[in-house]
């Protein structure tokens, strides 16, 4: 099993939940964060004053997957959430041992 989290433009968020639905994920956790990459944040003009955002909004998206399932998902995200633009954000997958299913104690990749 293998964890992937993407971190993505909130605009993006409901697009690529329907697209990761539609590929067949059966579950997802959303968090919504502030973040900055390398372009460091925004200025922005207010009431003719210069203002810098440091930290951008963004959507953190969790899903766990079976390892035959990662490069799928993993598509799905980046084509989904693209614009072509920095800050457009970035896919992290990580090992996922186990999983336990706390209703019942069922264990391994048959709880996701």
């Amino acid at each position: 099993m293998k964890k992937i989290e993407a971190i993505i433009r909130p605009n993006k968020l409901d697009s690529v939940r329907q697209a990761l639905i539609a590929a067949g994920t059966t579950g997802l956790m959303v968090t919504k964060i502030e973040g900055h990459g390398s372009q460091k944040g925004l200025t922005k003009h207010f009431r003719g004053k210069d203002y810098t955002v440091d930290l951008l909004p963004k959507s953190k998206i969790e899903v766990i997957v079976k390892d035959n399932e990662v490069d799928n998902i993993v598509e799905v995200i980046s084509t989904t959430a693209r614009t072509g633009e920095i800050g457009d954000g970035k896919i992290f997958v990580y090992p996922a041992e186990n999983s336990i299913r706390i209703r019942t104690g069922e264990k391994g990749e048959g709880v996701i």
